[in-house]
């Protein structure tokens, strides 16, 4: 299976990245900065320098052409300001999803933020409600797309070892989960159609994944 993932040096992605590589598939990491590419490399990954911020639509697609599966992983990040969340959590995922469907690349699956559901949240901060607005029109725009779309939408990221047990639900309340069983979870939904046009929450649990999956 050949996967392009958005963000590929992101801290998801490069999971994600050593999982699909331990496993056989080929997994293609879009990344910003050239610098960057010693450590897909090195994760097993192949990358394709992009700045998904100042790139047409028939670029990208260039770049899915021929994959079985692509995944959004970017972020502006923490202190990015208001204007890159927006170019970033909402222009460069629409970018993308656009161009998987001109590439005929169906399946997609996008990480989203917890929260989103409520992006107006009087209890967060104003530059965390911009985020969350931005991960919403995000979404908002994937959903109305003819793809098989998944969006995941994880709980507080730690880089704690991954435990191998879950709770993935369409609603799980607030909680942790740590980096390494989120790409543990998104690689397992990439071959779930059960997950195919469902957004869908992940924080530790007492499922296993596999478990968690096939309850779907």
């Amino acid at each position: 299976m050949r996967v392009v993932i958005a963000g590929g040096h992101g801290q998801i992605a490069l999971r994600l990245e050593r999982l699909l590589a331990a496993r056989g598939d080929e997994a293609v990491g879009i990344i910003r900065n050239p610098a960057h590419a010693a450590d897909l490399e090195a994760a097993g990954a192949q990358a394709v320098v992009l700045d998904l911020e100042n790139s047409d639509v028939d670029a990208v697609a260039e770049v899915l052409k021929g994959a079985d599966a692509a995944v959004f992983s970017a972020g502006a990040g923490p202190g990015s300001g208001t204007a890159r969340k927006d170019t970033v959590d909402r222009g460069a995922a629409a970018l993308f999803a656009e161009a998987a469907e001109r590439a005929g690349v169906r399946r997609h699956v996008q990480v989203g933020s917890m929260g989103a559901d409520n992006p107006d949240n009087p209890d967060v901060s104003e530059e965390f409600r911009y985020y969350l607005r931005a991960k919403r029109a995000a979404e908002d725009d994937l959903k109305a797309r003819d793809l098989d779309w998944t969006i995941l939408r994880p709980g507080q990221l730690t880089d704690d070892p991954g435990t191998g047990l879950v709770l993935l639900a369409e609603k799980t309340g607030r909680g942790p989960v740590p980096r390494d069983d989120v790409a543990a979870v998104l690689v397992g939904l990439l071959e779930t159609p059960a997950s195919i046009r469902r957004t869908l929450e992940l924080i530790s649990g007492e499922a296993a994944i596999g478990e968690a999956i096939s309850a779907l």
